[in-house]
């Protein structure tokens, strides 16, 4: 069974609403490297790095979609790791679609929705603006501070870094997948008492304290395997194609 790589980019580019969503320039949203034309295999990854290409190749992946894509750290020379990657993936035929805050934000395939979800909280409206539009949800968290981070490791699938400084309950909860910690303060100035993120820089804690708001940093590599899972196998389905978790955590 195959599918026509056009056909495929197609519809993600309309189901995520590729043109439409602002972005950081790196992130470079939609189809960044074709192949030849034809998908047999889909493959789900956060990163396109040189490991998780390799991975992909190896296990007859054709179209690898991915949340940070070949050129989020920027404009480089194709040289060294760069180069392998991108020669990897060319040798191997493999097309790479990346989608970033598109994945993000979306109401049924973004990480924020998928984490409140398995995380079994209900969002009431979006909350954190930045590049026109809202990136994070806010929610009611009706329940113990201790409940709520078994629950948010039970999704991640790992440890959660907590710093209890705010209510021993929830309260206002507020969820910003990947590496939202460095924004404690516009989080707090947007009344939520609790932050549920993937990462943040040192300065992240002295704020909370600072601020009275509990900080939870579940990963940034594992608040981000959502989307791309879900979106993977909602294409898979729509096309009969199968598709592969190429996982390659980076333990941050």
């Amino acid at each position: 069974m195959n599918a026509l790589l056009s056909d495929i980019t197609g519809f993600i580019d309309t189901l995520l609403d590729i043109q439409n969503v602002p972005d950081w320039p790196n992130a470079l949203n939609g189809l960044q490297l074709a192949n030849s034309g034809k998908v047999t295999c889909i493959g789900a990854g956060v990163d396109a790095g040189e490991a998780t290409v390799r991975m992909a190749k190896e296990a007859g992946v054709d179209l690898l979609l991915v949340h940070h894509g070949l050129f989020w750290p920027g404009l480089q020379r194709l040289t060294g790791p760069a180069f392998r990657k991108v020669s990897l993936a060319i040798h191997g035929d493999m097309a790479v679609y990346s989608a970033h805050l598109p994945l993000d934000v979306h109401p049924t395939l973004g990480n924020n929705a998928l984490l409140a979800q398995e995380v079994g909280i209900v969002p009431t409206e979006p909350f954190f603006f930045e590049k026109g539009r809202f990136l994070g949800l806010k929610a009611s968290v009706s329940m113990a501070l201790d409940e709520l981070v078994v629950r948010v490791e039970r999704a991640v699938g790992g440890p959660v870094k907590v710093f209890r400084c705010g209510p021993a309950r929830g309260g206002v909860g507020g969820l910003v997948t990947g590496g939202g910690g460095a924004e404690v303060g516009k989080a707090a100035a947007e009344g939520i008492e609790t932050f549920i993120t993937g990462e943040g820089p040192h300065h992240a804690a002295i704020a909370a304290q600072e601020l009275g708001v509990n900080l939870l940093l579940a990963g940034h590599y594992a608040t981000e395997t959502f989307g791309v899972k879900a979106l993977a196998s909602l294409v898979g389905g729509e096309f009969g194609l199968p598709w592969k978790f190429i996982d390659y955590p980076t333990g941050l």
